[in-house]
């Protein structure tokens, strides 16, 4: 028996009604349904709606509910063909358990705070196993960046080679992604994190309810203020996606870099073999498939957040059947964030660099121009004057075919009198990096401080997260 069929004489079309069902997507929302239900059979209970005893018999078949979903798994759960979704599934499946009384836990609600609520639990679940997971990561990146140590390598802009830095300073750019997202996440979270229970269909609760027990049990911060409002928002869904694809924007960026250093070309680094593939027509190949469909899943992740963005953005209020339609963009990229950071901590700590190439690329290519021209500015030369002289000697340099640290002192001093025997101490390599000894900057001491530095911020946005994490259980 449908939820509405009341006033209904005929019944619905056999292909409209397997066309409409949501169950096939929406049973993965199991978990946070049954939590809801309970939460809101004490709610009821507690305006006299349940005598003590009926909410007994309801959470026991609830419970039950649960451990057959356990044991059953996912198959038993899609096996159903008759549910319409997953609040009509908990009914059926609450009435073979308890009988009649299961009818009653529907008393004060409807089902369109029950998406809500459901929804929200679910994304809440998810940002918690983001922030693990992009922490296990920044873990990995941090370690990787250690034992780089004093290593060094070319940085480049517009993708040509700019300035000398350590490995270790590349390294630990993407932690700094990687704590901006998790940072979006946890607010996300705090904004989120109210409770639609007691909204009702729109205009709320036909019944006193005291909203705040619901509210309570399932760890959120209170309930929500509008009853329009709660049954037809999906910021939060948008908000947790959109963030979603930032993270894979930012992945897909580390993957397009080690991507392009694997290769011959570049030579920085070895793929590991446990995480490529080959090629069935040529033998030699060793093909970073890793990377490859890391950045492929970050155009799935944007897929999702303009979907969603596509289907809110004309709705008007409150419900609408279309929000139907914004389950399975966010199921699909909580599933494809959960894959990308599976895989990518252990491939982080796999990387193996070449770091003789790395070095050997560092030192050629006028790399150390810039701190050849703060040579002449320690020299009192204005720098745009210095950057004109060092400049004219990389020209004659090039000419020559060889790098500044090879002209000789007189070859020097035709571009400017303020040459000496120290500036070849000043343009070599560890020079050209220990230059940089700001906050935030690439000398050795300030990286190493980053790295100590950054497992403190990774360790903060840990606490953060066990702080305001709560556990939904039945």
């Amino acid at each position: 028996m449908k939820m509405w069929s009341g006033r209904f004489r005929e019944p619905l079309d056999g292909t409209f009604e397997r066309w409409q069902r949501s169950f096939p997507f929406d049973w993965r929302l199991l978990p946070q349904e049954l939590a809801a239900s309970v939460a809101h059979a004490r709610t009821i209970a507690a305006a006299g709606i349940l005598t003590p005893v009926e909410l007994r018999s309801i959470e026991s078949g609830l419970a039950i509910i649960e451990k057959k979903a356990k044991s059953g798994g996912t198959e038993w759960l899609k096996s159903n063909e008759v549910a319409e979704d997953i609040h009509h599934f908990v009914e059926m499946t609450l009435t073979d358990e308890i009988g009649p009384l299961a009818l009653k836990l529907h008393t004060g609600r409807s089902r369109n705070e029950q998406i809500a609520t459901d929804m929200r639990l679910f994304v809440r679940d998810e940002i918690d196993a983001t922030l693990t997971g992009l922490s296990n990561w920044a873990t990995a990146l941090i370690d990787l960046a250690e034992t780089a140590g004093d290593a060094v390598m070319p940085s480049y802009t517009h993708l040509q080679r700019a300035e000398p830095v350590l490995v270790a300073h590349w390294l630990l750019v993407y932690v700094e992604m990687t704590l901006r997202d998790s940072s979006r996440l946890l607010d996300a979270r705090k904004r989120m994190n109210f409770c639609p229970l007691g909204s009702g269909a729109i205009a709320g609760a036909t019944l006193k309810l005291d909203r705040n027990i619901a509210s309570a049990a399932l760890g959120f911060d209170a309930p929500t203020s509008n009853s329009m409002d709660a049954t037809s928002d999906r910021d939060f869904l948008l908000e947790f996606v959109q963030t979603l694809t930032q993270i894979g924007l930012h992945i897909s960026r580390f993957a397009e870099e080690l991507t392009l250093y694997s290769t011959a070309e570049f030579g920085f680094l070895d793929l590991p073999e446990a995480f490529s593939t080959g090629s069935s027509a040529m033998p030699q190949k060793k093909n970073p498939d890793l990377t490859e469909l890391a950045r492929g899943k970050s155009a799935r992740l944007l897929g999702a957040s303009t979907t969603l963005a596509t289907l809110i953005k004309g709705l008007p209020l409150a419900y609408n059947k279309d929000l139907q339609e914004g389950q399975e963009p966010v199921f699909d990229a909580a599933d494809t964030m959960r894959g990308l950071l599976s895989v990518l901590p252990g491939f982080t700590h796999a990387l193996k660099f070449r770091f003789d190439l790395m070095s050997s690329a560092a030192q050629t290519g006028f790399l150390n121009a810039m701190a050849a021209a703060t040579y002449l500015v320690h020299k009192g030369v204005a720098f745009r004057k210095a950057h004109e002289k060092i400049g004219n000697a990389v020209r004659y340099a090039l000419d020559k075919g060889c790098e500044l640290g090879d002209l000789s002192l007189d070859e020097l001093r035709q571009f400017g009198e303020e040459f000496g025997e120290d500036f070849f101490a000043g343009i070599t390599l560890a020079a050209t990096v220990d230059c940089h000894d700001v906050i935030g900057g690439t000398a050795v001491g300030r990286v190493k401080s980053a790295i100590g530095s950054a497992r403190k911020r990774i360790d903060m946005m840990k606490k953060a997260r066990a702080a305001g994490g709560t556990q939904v259980h039945v």
